[in-house]
């Protein structure tokens, strides 16, 4: 195939690109990994390793994250409430440059 002979497929994956951007805001990433594969299906074939799907199946199972927390947040972001404490992020962010910097003991 030459570059230029089939507008309409790159027009197609084009179209693809833009709803995977716009559907990477919304749902996890394994709601957007099947929205991907589902839109991606109709020009090119895709196939997910076994492994990929039990990480997706890892990360759904573990209580790593705050549902409620990250809720909260998001509406006080929405609202325009959301407030950042500088000098608690900043300690953070030196305390881990500090343990990456840190040498290895062998």
């Amino acid at each position: 195939m030459k570059v230029g002979q089939n507008a309409e497929r790159l027009a197609q994956l084009q179209q693809t690109q833009i709803q995977a951007a716009a559907d990477k805001k919304a749902g996890t990433a394994g709601e957007a990994l099947q929205r991907t594969t589902q839109t991606a299906a109709a020009g090119v074939p895709v196939t997910v390793s076994d492994s990929a799907r039990s990480l997706d199946v890892n990360a759904k199972n573990q209580g790593d994250i705050d549902v409620a927390k990250v809720r909260a947040m998001r509406e006080a972001i929405a609202n325009g409430t959301f407030s950042v404490n500088a000098g608690a992020l900043a300690d953070k962010l030196l305390g881990d440059a500090s343990d990456f910097l840190r040498p290895v003991s062998r």
